[in-house]
């Protein structure tokens, strides 16, 4: 279960960070306060995600999931570059994760 609260942090992650991009500097009201409340509830689900999962493990997972699905949203939603060296290196944080998560005792 505090895997789904981990998922769910970095999911608000990524939904906060491209709610950011759309508030153009906190200059739309929309978008902003979707900012602040997808920021409320990231910080949410990963303390009780931290209630037992290991400090270090956790946070790289979230920070990670957030980098991850921003990169992905920025490529497909805001036409960022897609290149192999930036798939290559999302690669390698998704390695990372995965790495974590096996060799996490929770």
């Amino acid at each position: 279960m505090n895997w789904i609260l981990l998922l769910v942090a970095g999911g608000f992650e990524v939904f906060w960070a491209f709610e950011l991009k759309n508030s153009l500097g906190f200059t739309k009201l929309i978008p902003s306060v979707l900012t602040i409340l997808g920021m409320i509830a990231s910080f949410y689900f990963l303390a009780l995600a931290l209630r037992s999962l290991p400090l270090g493990t956790a946070y790289a997972i979230w920070t990670g999931i957030g980098t991850v699905g921003t990169v992905i949203l920025g490529m497909f939603l805001l036409n960022e570059p897609i290149s192999a060296g930036r798939i290559i290196f999302i690669s390698l944080i998704v390695t990372g994760i995965i790495g974590l998560k096996i060799t996490s005792s929770h």
